[in-house]
C-alpha cells in the first residue's frame, strides 16, 4: 500500500525526465524546423550557453551568427551530407566554436543529430544534441602546439622555423623588399653542461629565448634551430637594420646574468646573418650562409655579429673542393691511388732497413699528384678515411707478395679512431699471417699528444698484432719522452725541419743530438728525415741516430725496388662522393 497522503505511482511519474538526463550528461537537445527556421531547445540550455540571450538561440539564422570559424558551417555540413547520403533520415556530426561576442571566451561544441528530408529531398527538420567539448579541444590544440613548437622554449621548432623562413623569402621576393635570417648561437654552452648539468643549461636556453623574444618586433619570428642555436626571421629588414637588431640581441644576452637553480650563470652569444632574397633565394641558401656567418663570428671572437657577404675566393675554393672530391672518389674507384716507396737506410752501413709508403694519385691526363697535394684536401673534405683504407690494402698486398721487405705507412688523425679501419686491418692480418711483423704504422706527434689514453689503446692493439709504432714529425709538438715510453713507441722520426740544417745550425744540432740521446736511453730507435748531404749524415751517425732518409739516400719512387710475386691487386671498394 502507498503511504498515507502520497499519490499513487503511475507510469508518467516513473518515466525518466529527458531534461534531467541531458543535464546530467552535460548536453542539450534541439529540434530545428528549417521551413520556419525555429529552434526548440530542451535541457540545460542556459548552463551550456552562458551569457548568450535566448533570442540568439531561437532561430537557426541567429544561432549561426554565433558560430566560428565559419558561420555557414552547419548548413554546409547538412547539404553536403544530403548529397552524399541520399534522402530520408541522414545522420551527421560537426564541431564548431560558439562565442557570444568577439571579446567573449570561445566554447567548443560537438553537435550530432539526424535530419529528415522534405518532399523535395532536401533537409526539412533536424533533431540534434550538442555538448561542450572544451577539454578535448584543448588537448587537440596542445598536440598541435607541440607539433609546431619546441617543448623547452615554446618557440617554433626547426621544421616550422624553416617553413616560416621560406615564406618570408618568397614574400620579400614578391614585394621587392628585404628580409634577414639570423642564427644566434650561445657561446660555450657545453661548459655550462659540464659545470652545472644539462638541466641548468636548459634553464639558460629558455632564458635566452625569452630575452630574444622580448626584443622582437611584431611579425618577426623566433624558433629553436638546434641545441644552442636560435633562428630569427626578420621581415622587412635591411642590412643596416640587421646590424642594429643584432647588437640589441647581443646586449640583452651579454649584459644580464641568467639566474638558475645552481646560481647565476653569465653567457654570451654570437650571431650570423644573411639578407634575403639578395644573398639567399631559398631557405637552404639562407641557413647555409647564416651558419657560415655565425662560424665566422665565433672564429673572430665570441659575442660578435657577422653578416654574410659574397667571397670570390671562398666560392672558387668550394668549386675546387667539389672537383677534387669527385677526382679522389673516382681515383679510388678506378684504382688510380698508388704507392711510392722511399728508402729508410741504416745510418752506419747505409743498407736499406725499410721503405716508407707514400700515397700518390694518378690523374686521367697521366700526371701524378703527390701526398702533399692529396692528404690535406682529403682530410678537409672528409675523404682521408677512404684513402687510408686503400693505402692499407696496398701495403699489405705488397708485404704479402714480397716476404723479405718491411714497410711503413702513415695514417691520418681521424683514422686512428676509425672502427672500420680496425676491422679492415684485423681481417687483413688474419688473411696474411706474418705480415704484421713487417708493418710499421706511423702517427704524427700532434695526434699522440691530443689524447694519450686513446693513442695508447691504439698502439697496444697494433702491437698485439705484431706491428711496430712510429711517431712521425717528432719534435714539432710537445710529446714528452715519458709519454713515448707509456705509449710503447718503437721508433721516433725526427722532424726534417730540424734535421735539414744540422750541418749549419748550432741550435738544430743541439736539439737533434739531445733527442737522439734521450731516445737511445729509452731503447727507442730514431730516424732522421730530410737528410740532404753527406756532412749531415755523418753527424747523425756519430750521434747514434739509427736510420736516415731523404734526398741523400733516395727520394720516393713508384718503382718497386724488390722482386714481387704475382698476386692479385686488392679490389678497391666503390665509394660514393658525398657533398
Amino acid at each position: 500500500m502507498p503511504l498515507a497522503g502520497s499519490a499513487p505511482a503511475t507510469a508518467a511519474t516513473q518515466r525518466p525526465d529527458p531534461s534531467a538526463i541531458l543535464s546530467r550528461l552535460g548536453q542539450t537537445a534541439f529540434v530545428w524546423d528549417l521551413s520556419s527556421d525555429a529552434m526548440d531547445w530542451a535541457g540545460p540550455v542556459t548552463e551550456l550557453f552562458q551569457d548568450i540571450p535566448a533570442d540568439r538561440l531561437a532561430t537557426g539564422a541567429a544561432y549561426s551568427m554565433l558560430l566560428e570559424p565559419s558561420r555557414s558551417l552547419r548548413n554546409d555540413a547538412l547539404l553536403n551530407t544530403a548529397a552524399a547520403a541520399g534522402p530520408n533520415c541522414v545522420p551527421y556530426r560537426i564541431e564548431y566554436g560558439v562565442r557570444a561576442s568577439t571579446s567573449a571566451q570561445m566554447s567548443w561544441i560537438e553537435e550530432t543529430g539526424i535530419w529528415f528530408a522534405g518532399p523535395d529531398g532536401r533537409p526539412a527538420r533536424v533533431e540534434g544534441i550538442v555538448r561542450i567539448d572544451n577539454e578535448r579541444h584543448a588537448r587537440d590544440e596542445q598536440l598541435v602546439r607541440l607539433s609546431r613548437h619546441d617543448p623547452l622554449t615554446g618557440e617554433l621548432n626547426r621544421t616550422h622555423l624553416i617553413a616560416a623562413l621560406a615564406e618570408a623569402i618568397e614574400e620579400a621576393s614578391r614585394f621587392r623588399n628585404s628580409a634577414v635570417f639570423m642564427l644566434v648561437g650561445i657561446d660555450h654552452l657545453s661548459r655550462v653542461n659540464d659545470s652545472f648539468g644539462f638541466d641548468v643549461a636548459d634553464q639558460v636556453i629558455s632564458a635566452i629565448a625569452s630575452r630574444i623574444r622580448m626584443r622582437l618586433r611584431g611579425g618577426d619570428q623566433l624558433g629553436r634551430f638546434s641545441g644552442n642555436k636560435f633562428g630569427l626571421v626578420l621581415k622587412n629588414c635591411t642590412v643596416e637594420d640587421a646590424h642594429v637588431a643584432a647588437e640589441r640581441f647581443l646586449a640583452t644576452i651579454r649584459d644580464e646574468i641568467v639566474p638558475t637553480k645552481s646560481g647565476p650563470v653569465s653567457v654570451t652569444a654570437s650571431i650570423g646573418a644573411v639578407a634575403a632574397p639578395r644573398h639567399a633565394r631559398s631557405a637552404d641558401d639562407a641557413i647555409n650562409r647564416a651558419q657560415e656567418a655565425l662560424a665566422s663570428a665565433k672564429h673572430r671572437r665570441c659575442g660578435t655579429f657577422s653578416m654574410w657577404k659574397p667571397n670570390v675566393e671562398r666560392d672558387a675554393q668550394r668549386r675546387v673542393n667539389i672537383r677534387v672530391t669527385d677526382e679522389i672518389v673516382t681515383a679510388l674507384n678506378e684504382r688510380r691511388i698508388v704507392l711510392a716507396y722511399e728508402p729508410v737506410v741504416d745510418a752506419q752501413s747505409r743498407a736499406t732497413a725499410f721503405h716508407e709508403c707514400l700515397v700518390r694519385m694518378r690523374q686521367e691526363d697521366g700526371q701524378v699528384l703527390l701526398a702533399p697535394d692529396i692528404v690535406p684536401v682529403a682530410e678537409r673534405l672528409g675523404l682521408i678515411r677512404l684513402v687510408d683504407h686503400r693505402v692499407l690494402e696496398l701495403v699489405v698486398a705488397e708485404l704479402a707478395a714480397a716476404p723479405d721487405i718491411t714497410l711503413s705507412l702513415n695514417i691520418s688523425p681521424d683514422t686512428t679512431m676509425d672502427a672500420d679501419w680496425w676491422t679492415g686491418i684485423e681481417s687483413l692480418m688474419l688473411a696474411h699471417p706474418g705480415v704484421a711483423q713487417r708493418l710499421i704504422v706511423e702517427i704524427t706527434e700532434t695526434v699522440a699528444i691530443q689524447d694519450i689514453d686513446e693513442v695508447r689503446g691504439f698502439a697496444t692493439r697494433l702491437k698485439n698484432f705484431g706491428a711496430r709504432i712510429a711517431i712521425d714529425d717528432f719534435g714539432a709538438g710537445y710529446t714528452s719522452f715519458r709519454n713515448l715510453r707509456n705509449l710503447g713507441v718503437d721508433i721516433v722520426k725526427i722532424d726534417g725541419a730540424f734535421v735539414q740544417n744540422v750541418a749549419r745550425s748550432a741550435d738544430d744540432r743541439a736539439f737533434v743530438q739531445t733527442l737522439i740521446d734521450l731516445a737511445r736511453r729509452l731503447g727507442i730507435k730514431t730516424v732522421a728525415e730530410w737528410v740532404q748531404d753527406e756532412e749531415s749524415a755523418t753527424l747523425l751517425a756519430g750521434w747514434g741516430c739509427d736510420y736516415i732518409q731523404g734526398r741523400l739516400t733516395g727520394l720516393a719512387s713508384q718503382q718497386r725496388p724488390w722482386p714481387r710475386s704475382e698476386l692479385a691487386e686488392p679490389d678497391a671498394a666503390v665509394v660514393q662522393a658525398g657533398r
